[in-house]
């Protein structure tokens, strides 16, 4: 499974799951909200770390705009959709 994939899965658990749920959200109180988060997952058995987010959301932003438009110089700017860590979280809320 990709890290996308491992989000979608993790953020399926937690709507079935009052208690994990509140541990995530609790999470984004913490010094370092991501690091919490991604600590949170590996317990859950999914070995995922804040670079593994970053680059996913990196690679599937680039991915949106290569597939809009060519992906050139025109592509509309998509706001969001390279962060998903708070996709994941406005998917919980």
């Amino acid at each position: 499974m990709n890290t996308v994939e491992i989000l979608d899965e993790i953020q399926t658990r937690v709507l079935g799951d009052h208690d994990l749920k509140e541990r995530f959200l609790q999470s984004r109180r913490e010094e370092d909200p991501l690091g919490a988060f991604c600590r949170i997952c590996r317990e859950l058995g999914y070995d995922i770390y804040p670079m593994d987010v970053i680059q996913a959301g990196d690679e599937f932003y680039a991915a949106m705009k290569r597939s809009t438009n060519g992906g050139g110089e025109n592509s509309p700017v998509l706001k969001g959709e390279d962060d998903l860590y708070e996709m994941f979280f406005a998917g919980i809320e």
